[in-house]
């Protein structure tokens, strides 16, 4: 009951705070306009980097070094560990990226991170930051409005900023009227006692804001106006950083089986560090203002000390977590195991995905590459085969030729209680992702899209002719038998095929060997004319066999046809469907 009506407690309390004292007013707005403004920058960047930043998170991770740099980068350039642990679980549920790579750049984010302490406690509690903060708003707010979208994200990362800078301003204005009436550092606590009761209240700040940047620059600006002492500051920033791992956790819940993984990745890298850093509380505490001295920070000027710390603490957990990185993914690699990948529900369809284009476009491949195998699987079955019995066969004739008619295989109810679900599934996800990407990657949904849809009428179609084979596969007539047993031939080689020319590199190779097999099935419809009219005129099949093996030679074709048109749609780099002349089909 209380679950379920949490936020309306939280507003409750809010409101009491807000109307209860006009200086904790003031520092509550502070906050509300810094988490705008981290909304924004978020926001912009995606913008202003057009799927550039994906692009090199996606090249920049194959080596461990490689991905801690790139994680430190993006992080400390965007001013969000959030935005980063988000787009590297969308990489990764896509399999964009591995799970060592994803952990790398989880590393340098967490020591990116600690670039928004330096930059408050440089510039945010030393100089009047508001009037920065105008200029960035009033430009933000006019190049918001252009038809360019990287004019716009320029115009959003402005306004961020411009918030940002503003939020800072009136919580440490906040901060300064408070001093004057309320002494806060009254309340410290000291020993660990005081470091566990600081940690979780970092924790559960870093929690309700949803932003590890907010929390901290509300601890630097306390700090710097007296309202807590420096070792429960310390205590404060381990629990914020803890803390912003509770976001990507909640983001990988609707995630895969990777993004989980991830997500745990995170939380327990956080966990280990957070755990170091109070265990050695005191000694880091002593190393970090021997440390200032030496490069030149002012032995009173704690909120420096504090961001300092909050580096060293986060590069210590880096190097003792990262030579264990193997072993950690060989531990993740046991949990969240998918049962069943024929199951039949979408396996790579993640919400956190949506809103990454090229992640996207991979998990709506991905979800169609799963689409077709369990369609193939069921086509398999229908004409009473089993897929290892004939792919990669040097005889298919023979393997057809020799199989036993008792697979118990209802293409009719697996298309009707499984594939149509999966199938609605990736063209809603298809949809929605196509809201924020340029006309290109659109293009590029809607060619998957069709073909899921091919997919589909292959299973329809072989729907349709499931129920011949089994009849005539076992009639006493050779001649209809044999002419049935072509007919799964013909589509059991179009699968053989396409599983083979999976595993070439030569795109041209793979086009030829497409083209080809276009040209093999024609001789079906030839079967509608010279050989089904010499087998009738022979008196070697009856005029109902000569009917049905006419319109299931129809429905065969369709098959073959269908499963070359997504096979060439899933495994040809680039392939537009427009461009095969399959355009008119669909009108």
């Amino acid at each position: 009951m209380l679950k379920r009506f949490y936020f309306q407690f939280f507003l409750l309390f809010l409101a009491f705070a807000v109307f209860y004292n006009n200086d904790y007013k003031i520092i509550i707005a502070g906050i509300a306009i810094f988490i705008v403004g981290m909304a924004f920058m978020e926001e912009g960047f995606k913008l202003f980097s057009g799927g550039v930043l994906e692009k090199a998170l996606q090249v920049s991770t194959d080596t461990l070094p490689k991905a801690i740099g790139t994680g430190f980068v993006a992080t400390a350039i965007m001013q969000s560990s959030t935005l980063v642990s988000i787009i590297i679980i969308s990489f990764l549920s896509a399999e964009l990226i591995t799970l060592s790579g994803a952990i790398g750049v989880i590393f340098g984010s967490n020591i990116g991170s600690t670039t928004t302490a330096w930059i408050v406690s440089s510039f945010g509690v030393k100089i009047d930051i508001a009037i920065y903060a105008m200029p960035m708003i009033i430009f933000g707010a006019a190049l918001k409005f252009s038809k360019s979208k990287s004019y716009q994200g320029i115009g959003k990362i402005m306004l961020g900023l411009g918030f940002i800078f503003l939020g800072i301003a009136y919580i440490k204005d906040g901060f300064e009227v408070l001093q004057k009436t309320i002494d806060m550092s009254k309340f410290a606590v000291e020993g660990y006692l005081g470091a566990l009761v600081y940690v979780l209240l970092g924790v559960v700040a870093t929690v309700v804001m949803q932003s590890s940047a907010a929390t901290i620059t509300l601890i630097i600006t306390a700090l710097a106006t007296n309202q807590i002492v420096y070792i429960n500051a310390l205590e404060l920033v381990i629990g914020a950083n803890v803390g912003t791992t509770i976001t990507a956790v909640l983001a990988a819940l609707s995630s895969n089986s990777n993004g989980k993984r991830v997500a745990f990745a995170h939380f327990i890298i956080k966990v280990i560090t957070a755990f170091i850093a109070i265990l050695f509380l005191y000694q880091l505490s002593d190393f970090t203002t021997y440390l200032a001295i030496k490069i030149g920070i002012d032995s009173d000027d704690y909120a420096m000390q504090l961001a300092l710390f909050h580096t060293i603490f986060n590069v210590i957990g880096v190097i003792l977590v990262a030579p264990f990185t193997s072993r950690l993914v060989k531990y993740l690699e046991t949990l969240f195991i998918e049962v069943n990948i024929y199951a039949l529900k979408p396996l790579y369809l993640d919400n956190v995905v949506i809103n990454v284009p090229d992640a996207a476009i991979e998990s709506i491949k991905k979800e169609i590459i799963h689409l077709y195998n369990s369609a193939v699987e069921a086509i398999s079955h229908s004409m009473f085969l089993h897929r290892h019995e004939f792919i990669k066969s040097a005889d298919i004739k023979s393997v057809v030729k020799n199989s036993k008619i008792n697979i118990n295989s209802d293409v009719n109810e697996f298309y009707t209680n499984k594939i149509k679900s999966l199938y609605g599934e990736i063209i809603h996800y298809a949809t929605l992702s196509q809201e924020k990407m340029n006309e290109e990657d659109q293009n590029r949904v809607y060619d998957l899209k069709l073909a899921s849809r091919e997919i589909v009428e292959a299973v329809k179609n072989m729907r349709d002719l499931q129920k011949n084979i089994y009849y005539y596969s076992k009639s006493r007539n050779s001649y209809v038998k044999d002419e049935y047993n072509n007919l799964r031939v013909y589509i059991a080689k179009t699968i053989d095929t396409i599983e083979r020319l999976k595993e070439h590199d030569d795109e041209l190779d793979v086009m030829s060997t497409i083209e080809l097999l276009r040209e093999s099935t024609k001789t079906l419809d030839s079967i509608k004319n010279s050989r089904i009219d010499t087998l009738i005129r022979e008196n070697k099949i009856d005029s109902k066999m000569a009917t049905s093996l006419i319109n299931d030679s129809s429905f065969a074709y369709g098959v073959i046809q269908n499963l070359i048109q997504a096979a060439t749609i899933l495994w040809i780099k680039d392939v537009n469907i427009r461009t095969l002349g399959a355009q008119d089909e669909y009108k």
